[in-house]
């Protein structure tokens, strides 16, 4: 189970999960990843139980990062338990999952193996979920090109040369294509 080794407080307040993820949006490690779609507090066994279908259906192919750790204690009072008498004991861990937020990431496999394993992964977790691929090199041209070019005629015939260069290769090397790629 993951569990934080050391905490500054025992317990803490409630909080909320409203709004998009600041950050951990984008994939860091990986050419696959799981994506939420929902807000919600996802617990320190959804996460093992997620992790252990990847990797069942892997059998350890490939290489899993997992981008979110329970840091979170959720409290919860005894039943049958009168009011009062302080706050109840810590339960169980979680992490507040925003929209938006990369949950794992995947490596060295196919992209049909991949997103199997992630199909098996998000039916563990009680959020909605979409299964992600990288763009490689077209989005880092773009985020170049996107900062030196101050016209916007000149990037949208910068983005066409990119994309149709992304298209030709893949027909060549069957690489990764660009998807759902949203500039602004």
């Amino acid at each position: 189970m993951l569990i934080p080794k050391k905490r500054k407080y025992k317990k803490a307040f409630k909080g909320h999960c409203a709004g998009k993820t600041k950050g951990g949006a984008t994939l860091a490690f990986g050419s696959f990843g799981l994506k939420a779609m929902q807000a919600e507090r996802v617990t320190e066994r959804q996460i093992e139980a997620a992790r252990k279908a990847i990797r069942g259906f892997l059998q350890r192919q490939g290489n899993l990062w997992i981008r979110i750790f329970p840091d979170l204690p959720v409290s919860k009072k005894p039943a049958d338990v009168r009011m009062g008498s302080g706050k109840g004991s810590v339960e169980y861990w979680a992490f507040r999952v925003k929209p938006g937020r990369i949950l794992f990431e995947l490596d060295g496999v196919t992209e049909q193996q991949a997103f199997s394993a992630f199909e098996r992964a998000a039916a563990k977790l009680p959020i909605k979920t979409k299964c992600i691929k990288s763009i490689e090199l077209a989005w880092d041209f773009l985020l170049i090109i996107k900062y030196l070019c101050r016209d916007i005629a000149i990037f949208y015939l910068c983005f066409i040369i990119i994309v149709m260069c992304c298209c030709f290769s893949w027909f060549l090397n069957n690489l990764i294509i660009i998807q759902n790629l949203k500039i602004f």
